[in-house]
């Protein structure tokens, strides 16, 4: 028996929630956009994958205290938390990463020989916008269990 504030979701319906593409994108998109920044973030701590200071531009390192080294520390922290708003809330989450990757496609734009790079993350900018506005749509949407 279920109580007015307990809602059920039937076999169905479940079913046809996870067939809806547009449900399975939002869902594809929701773990890139957890999963990337959270282990991007982490390596800004132990540059395994790139040494990250390289792409900082010399005008920011120039304005902010500490080493470029220190400013990635930062940005780590940054990205993490993005990750986990967006695995929490993605309608705010997506506009975070998205205003982020904008941040970060300026400060590429500044040093040059990192275009393609830029570029590249315009497209995850307009993943990001795409999952934010996916996100609003969904929201409400009872995922199934």
């Amino acid at each position: 028996m279920s109580s007015p504030t307990t809602t059920t979701t039937s076999a169905p319906a479940r079913r046809a929630v996870l067939a809806d593409p547009g449900y399975q994108a939002f869902v594809i998109l929701r773990i890139g956009f957890t999963v990337a920044p959270v282990l991007f973030g982490l390596d800004k701590f132990i540059n395994l994958l790139v040494d990250w200071p390289v792409y900082l531009a010399p005008w920011i390192n120039d304005i902010v205290p500490g080493s470029a080294q220190q400013a990635m520390y930062a940005v780590g922290v940054i990205e993490i938390v993005a990750g986990v708003a967006v695995a929490l809330a993605p309608r705010f989450g997506g506009w975070l990463v998205a205003g982020w990757l904008a941040g970060i496609i300026v400060n590429l734009l500044t040093v040059p020989g990192h275009y393609d790079i830029a570029l590249r993350d315009f497209g995850l900018l307009l993943g990001a916008v795409a999952l934010a506005r996916l996100a609003q749509h969904y929201h409400g949407t009872r995922r199934p269990h």
